[in-house]
């Protein structure tokens, strides 16, 4: 079986006790990233704390040599139902162009923090971008 690798939070940041990332095999689990900035404060606008969970999850897969171009499935959890039309905007912008990792978006009543208007969960695929670098671009008949 392989050897599971933890990812720990960014110095400075308090976090749960949790990894920000753990990688079993060419698997990459990110766990729910909050819109922090470095120094561990978060924005009151959801525009700001989305650019952080971006900058946040960015962080993580550049630290396990992954990309969005990597990203296989997204989760984000809103707390406001009114906000899911700047969040499909901005999430076009930072995970696109297309096409674009599967993706469920849930409303929920909560998140841990009362300020915490967006987080993201996420799982990349290391071998992906293995496979882009030696594989020619017409293999599995994905392109002509």
């Amino acid at each position: 079986m392989a050897p599971i690798q933890h990812f720990a939070p960014p110095a400075g940041i308090k976090a749960p006790p949790l990894s920000f990332a753990t990688r079993v095999g060419d698997l990459l689990f990110v766990s729910g990233i909050p819109g922090f900035d470095d120094k561990g404060t978060l924005p009151d606008s959801f525009e700001a704390q989305f650019g952080f969970v971006v900058s946040n999850i960015k962080r993580v897969l550049d630290e396990a040599g992954a990309t969005f171009r990597d990203l296989v499935k997204v989760n984000v959890l809103l707390i406001r139902a009114s906000d899911v039309a700047t969040m499909n905007a901005l999430y076009a912008s930072a995970f696109g162009p297309a096409p674009y990792p599967a993706r469920t978006t849930c409303v929920v009543q909560a998140l841990p923090d009362p300020k915490l208007l967006i987080e993201i969960e996420c799982v990349a695929s290391l071998a992906a971008s293995r496979a882009d670098q030696t594989a020619p671009s017409h293999a599995a008949g994905l392109l002509p």
